[in-house]
């Protein structure tokens, strides 16, 4: 009877989520968010930050936004501290940065940890299945219809840029 009693009370497996978009998270306004809405759209996922020398991308990001907007696709701004302290705002001082200077419309989450370790975002433990992690701010996937990563773009690589484009 003790040894039943162990084996009922040990966790199940977690399952592997398939698709990116099966994940729920928060919005930046911190409403719950299911990842479920972008399915059938091809999403940019972008760790982004207020303070960092490739914000200005923020422009790109927005453009590129824009000149989709109607087609199946959405970039997906998530808010990350992780590397050099450059998103060091509340929800709210990153929602005005990004309305006030870059005017920015589309979806931003909560902040998110995308390092590896136990406070890791279940977003960037999905993203990093694809075996690359963000190395800086700015880092981006490109994540199909389905919710499979597709392509990955470090943080130097502008949302101009032809190949990112291509993807």
């Amino acid at each position: 009877a003790f040894l039943a009693a162990i084996t009922l009370v040990a966790p199940l497996p977690a399952q592997q989520t398939m698709s990116f978009y099966e994940l729920k998270t928060t919005t930046l306004d911190g409403k719950p968010a299911d990842l479920a809405q972008y399915k059938g759209k091809v999403s940019l996922v972008v760790n982004v930050a207020s303070k960092c020398g490739y914000t200005p991308q923020y422009e790109g990001l927005e453009k590129l936004q824009r000149e989709m907007k109607g087609k199946s696709f959405n970039v997906l701004g998530f808010p990350s501290n992780d590397f050099g302290g450059q998103e060091p705002g509340t929800a709210q001082e990153i929602a005005s940065f990004c309305k006030l200077t870059y005017d920015v419309t589309f979806p931003m989450f909560e902040k998110v940890v995308t390092r590896k370790g136990t406070d890791q975002s279940p977003i960037y433990t999905f993203l990093g299945r694809s075996g690359k992690l963000p190395a800086w701010n700015f880092s981006k996937y490109v994540v199909d219809k389905q919710g499979k990563v597709v392509a990955f773009f470090e943080s130097s690589v502008t949302p101009e840029d032809p190949a990112l484009r291509a993807a």
